[in-house]
């Protein structure tokens, strides 16, 4: 028999085209917004030559960019006196980035990267939000994030009146306990990977109870996002990626100082001094 002649018939999904009754091909949305940089929007540059105020908050950045250590204490400015024009034109100078953070302790405060890495602008707020302290901070992390409140909580990883069916709970608990006392002793971080785990939701659910909530909570926005929240055990942070389409993709437990994604990374910090400069040259040449 000629092959060419063998009947053949196509079935399954999308083999039938919508006249014949049948669904077209069906896709997966892709990922969309990602997050770029993008100059800040400012005014035409005779209309800030009057702001000295403004002037001198973007004088003193240059410098603290300049003299900034990785690993250093943050370089901190008080913007408290600068009257409401002079603040608005420093916050369109550094427009806003990326990652936004909470902090609820013994203060409450928020802190909103600029369009540029390392440099921060934090607001320390009263029972009625009403803001107490305005600062621009020059840092890897704003310095509420490594501010000693209280987070001594140990690992509880004892087994008493614990159900059998938490049992993989426990085991992530007593793994947490061993990582942070290899951290304390010798500094190494480490990374528990809850995704690829056999967890169930009342399992996480008790991991979070013994750990507690601490009072840093994060948001990164990119591709994607990624929320990082301190627990009530020190050096002990929760960190969920997700995806564009707001699906939790990666959920860890890491151990460290303050998780690497928080952080400004020193040639990021020497960028941003560049495009400081380039953004301050049209209008004030003696700073830039």
């Amino acid at each position: 028999m000629d092959i060419k002649k063998i009947p053949v018939k196509i079935v399954g999904p999308g083999s039938q085209t919508a006249e014949d009754g049948g669904q077209g091909p069906t896709f997966i949305d892709m990922p969309s917004d990602m997050a770029t940089y993008q100059d800040p929007q400012i005014p035409e540059p005779e209309a800030v030559q009057g702001l000295a105020g403004a002037k001198e908050a973007m004088r003193w950045l240059r410098g603290a960019l300049a003299a900034y250590q990785p690993g250093a204490d943050p370089q901190l400015a008080n913007l408290g006196a600068l009257d409401d024009e002079n603040r608005e034109l420093v916050n369109q100078i550094l427009g806003e980035g990326e990652v936004s953070i909470s902090y609820e302790g013994v203060v409450r405060a928020r802190s909103q990267e600029s369009v540029m890495a390392g440099i921060w602008r934090t607001l320390y707020l009263d029972q009625d939000d009403k803001v107490c302290y305005d600062l621009l901070e020059v840092a890897d992390v704003p310095h509420t994030v490594r501010m000693p409140d209280g987070r001594d909580r140990p690992v509880d990883a004892s087994a008493q009146e614990v159900p059998a069916e938490l049992n993989n709970a426990l085991a992530i608990l007593v793994e947490l306990q061993t990582h942070c006392e290899e951290f304390e002793r010798s500094g190494t971080a480490n990374t528990i990977n809850l995704t690829l785990l056999p967890l169930s939701d009342t399992d996480l659910e008790f991991v979070d109870a013994r750990l507690g909530r601490g009072p840093v909570d994060t948001l990164s926005r990119a591709y994607g996002k990624c929320q990082v929240s301190s627990t009530l055990t020190p050096n002990v942070w929760w960190v969920r990626y997700y995806n564009s389409m707001d699906v939790l993709i990666l959920n860890t437990l890491e151990i460290t100082d303050v998780p690497t994604v928080l952080c400004a990374a020193p040639e990021d910090l020497g960028d941003s001094a560049v495009r400081l400069d380039s953004i301050l040259a049209p209008y004030w040449s003696d700073v830039a």
